[in-house]
């Protein structure tokens, strides 16, 4: 059974642009991880100041092998410059119960 991790961060609406550049020049360590299904960063589309930094794995397992890898480590100890782009990060896990795509979306 598949499983999502969400990491839900507050972005004040000045500090967008920052977060969304980092996370468009990441390391990308997390992509080679076995395991490792889909990632994405959903932007708040309604006012909220919240994005959703979205990851699917095959299983719960593979996730927490990756948070406490060495590669996890070194991808989150980094301290840019300008200091933090969101704040209040809480993390949210499930299980997929369900899933569709359609026909020929998925490799």
């Amino acid at each position: 059974m598949a499983f999502v991790a969400i990491n839900v961060l507050t972005v004040p609406p000045e500090r967008r642009d920052v977060l969304e550049q980092r996370f468009a020049t990441r390391a990308g360590e997390v992509d080679k991880t076995p395991g490792f299904q889909a990632f994405e960063l959903l932007r708040p589309a309604d006012g909220d100041d919240r994005y959703f930094v979205y990851t699917r794995w095959d299983s719960r397992e593979a996730f927490t092998a990756w948070t406490e890898s060495q590669a996890f480590d070194q991808g989150h100890a980094q301290r840019p410059a300008g200091g933090p782009a969101a704040s209040g990060a809480q993390l949210w896990t499930f299980e997929v119960a369900e899933h569709s795509e359609r026909p020929g979306d998925r490799a």
